[in-house]
């Protein structure tokens, strides 16, 4: 194949200046278009993507569904320190463990009773002294009450034939107890709160 160079212009009139600058003003629009997606700020792309986040129609989530999901439950832990006290409180005055840690099955009714006379008098001690007790219901035992709607479950447990909701009708079988004090004694530094009986030896 053979190419006419003299068929090229070898002047440039204002037509093919035209065309030149027209070809040129396309390519640089051609490219500019097709790089634009890419140049975008990286920052107005995650704006743009949050709009459509918010613009999403909140009425897609159905209440019911909010009302299902479990509030979150945090358990406190308990320190042992205070319960290990009151064990040690409990054995220093009534014999408490010795008595819980015994083998009764050799032992008559009156044995027993008499060893849990003891330990009821000194447990009861402990307890006067280090605490103070309240009854959760005035009311007597084996009469009727009625539980208004509202009630503290914390503080009063239906028992029975539960159905339906509140208010309840039912005999108070139990008053319930709750400590409104606690005066525990102090431990001194570096104690070992978990011997609640020393060994004795006898000299």
């Amino acid at each position: 194949m053979n190419i006419d160079l003299s068929a090229f212009p070898t002047t440039l009139d204002t037509l093919h200046l035209g065309l030149g600058v027209s070809a040129v003003l396309f390519l640089v629009l051609f490219i500019t278009k097709k790089s634009a997606p890419d140049d975008q700020d990286p920052t107005e792309n995650n704006r743009a993507v949050s709009d459509q986040k918010v613009e999403a129609p909140v009425e897609q989530v159905a209440p019911e569904a909010l009302k299902e999901v479990p509030e979150t439950v945090v358990l406190k832990e308990a320190t042992p320190e205070a319960a290990l006290q009151l064990l040690t409180l409990l054995q220093q005055d009534g014999r408490f463990i010795d008595f819980i840690q015994e083998d009764l099955s050799a032992y008559s009714d009156a044995d027993i009773g008499a060893a849990a006379r003891v330990v009821h008098e000194g447990s009861k001690k402990t307890l006067d002294t280090y605490f103070t007790f309240e009854a959760i219901r005035s009311e007597e035992e084996e009469t009727a009450i009625s539980l208004a709607a509202g009630f503290n479950a914390s503080e009063i447990r239906l028992t029975g034939n539960v159905v339906g909701k509140a208010p309840f009708n039912g005999t108070l079988i139990h008053k319930g107890w709750k400590v409104t004090e606690v005066k525990l004694p102090k431990l001194a530094a570096g104690h070992d709160a978990s011997i609640v009986a020393p060994a004795e030896v006898e000299l």
